[in-house]
């Protein structure tokens, strides 16, 4: 596989990656407005539009360029935006399981290492996603989908034996979610006080 090109000296804003990006910010205002009318099944969908161009737009950067400053800062901006913007508007919906605390340590969490990561970047030294970060934006997506899922469920004629199985492993889903957030909050904040050392 041939590497990606070089970024510009100036970085471009318009690119295929940045678009990709900056295309969560109105599916984001999508998915709060069918929470807000419960539409569950039309936020699902726009949800996961959203998580695929969360996906595109990392494979297109790596694959075709270019791998760009704005790229690497726009990318998670518009992730937290969506997520936390979703995690936000299900606290006041019924039975999605979604309380307040569970949002503070979501958002808490991801104005830390937001902070954390400018200071660092600061000094010039990098401080991108690892493996621990993306599996908690993985699960973090994961669980918004099932709470989608399982609200839109309700609403059907026979589906009681799907959210028998459904709800338990949204639950432990969600507190997987949780730890996932914690640990990896604290893994950043270890990174970045041996890196500013």
């Amino acid at each position: 596989m041939t590497a990606p090109p070089p970024a510009p000296p100036h970085d471009p804003l318009l690119n295929v990656p940045n678009a990709l990006s900056l295309a969560r910010i109105p599916l984001a205002v999508v998915v709060f407005t069918c929470t807000v009318h419960a539409a569950w099944f039309a936020a699902l969908a726009t949800f996961a539009v959203a998580c695929v161009t969360d996906w595109l737009d990392g494979w297109w950067a790596r694959r075709y360029g270019p791998l760009s400053l704005i790229g690497r800062a726009l990318d998670p901006l518009t992730d937290k935006v969506l997520v936390c913007g979703a995690f936000v508007y299900l606290i006041p919906v019924p039975l999605s399981g979604i309380v307040p605390w569970m949002v503070v340590v979501v958002v808490s969490r991801e104005l830390v290492v937001t902070g954390v990561r400018g200071i660092v970047e600061a000094t010039g030294q990098k401080f991108g996603a690892d493996w621990f970060g993306k599996l908690k934006m993985g699960l973090q997506c994961a669980v918004l989908i099932g709470v989608y899922l399982i609200l839109g469920l309700r609403g059907c004629a026979g589906a009681a034996g799907a959210l028998a199985v459904l709800e338990p492993a949204q639950d432990a889903l969600v507190w997987a979610m949780i730890l996932a957030t914690i640990g990896s909050g604290l893994q950043y904040l270890v990174k970045a006080v041996r890196l500013l050392k």
